[in-house]
C-alpha cells in the first residue's frame, strides 16, 4: 500500500499510523532530477498486526529542504535520516544528532544526487583520514572463530552451535 503525504502532515500523519504501523523499516531519498518538486523522501512502515507494508511518500522542493523528523515517533528514523541527509542533503528539523554518516564532517557534496559526476569529484581528505589506506592484520586469537581441529564437518568446529563456553571447549578438546 502506498500513500502520498504533504510534508507539513508527516509528523502528525505518523503518530496516528504508529499503532497499526509499529516499525519503521527504511527511509530512502529520491532525486528526480528535472521534476518539480526535484526530491522525494520515503518512508517503509510494517505492521505486525497486520502483516502489512505501507509506503509514505513525501515530496521536497529543492528550494526548501527541510522536512520534520520522525525520531519522536520511530527510534530507527534517526540513523536512517542522518543517511538521507548525508547522501542527498535534505535536513530533519528536531533531530537529535543530525551529520554526516558515510561521508566525512565538512564534505561539500550529496553523492547520491543525479547531478553529481559518476566519477565523483576531487576533494581534499580531511587531515586524520591521511592514513586511512594504512591497515594493520587484525589478531584473530580468541576471536569469534576458531581454527579446523582436524574434523571434516565444519559444523562440529563451529563453537557457536553449543550453548555454553564450557560446552564449547569440552567439544573442542575431543
Amino acid at each position: 500500500m502506498q500513500r502520498v503525504v504533504e510534508r507539513d502532515k508527516l509528523l502528525e500523519t505518523c503518530r496516528q499510523l504508529k499503532a497499526d504501523y509499529e516499525m519503521l523499516t527504511d527511509i530512502a531519498g529520491v532525486d528526480n532530477f528535472g521534476e518539480d518538486p526535484r526530491y522525494e523522501v520515503v518512508y517503509h512502515l510494517y505492521s505486525f498486526q497486520k502483516h502489512e507494508y505501507l509506503r509514505l511518500k513525501v515530496k521536497v522542493p529543492e528550494d526548501d529542504m527541510i522536512m520534520d523528523s520522525l525520531v519522536s515517533v520511530w527510534k530507527t528514523a534517526d540513523w536512517h535520516e542522518r543517511e538521507v541527509f548525508d547522501m542527498f542533503g535534505i535536513r530533519f528539523r528536531n533531530h537529535p544528532n543530525l551529520k554526516r554518516i558515510l561521508m566525512w564532517d565538512g564534505y561539500p557534496y550529496y553523492p547520491l544526487r543525479k547531478d553529481f559526476p559518476l566519477a565523483g569529484i576531487q576533494t581534499e581528505l580531511p587531515e586524520y583520514a591521511e592514513d586511512a589506506g594504512k591497515a594493520e592484520a587484525a589478531n584473530m586469537l580468541g576471536g569469534p572463530f576458531f581454527g579446523g581441529t582436524g574434523t571434516t564437518s565444519s559444523r562440529e568446529r563451529e563453537p557457536r552451535q553449543y550453548d555454553t563456553p564450557a560446552e564449547q571447549q569440552e567439544k573442542l578438546k575431543s
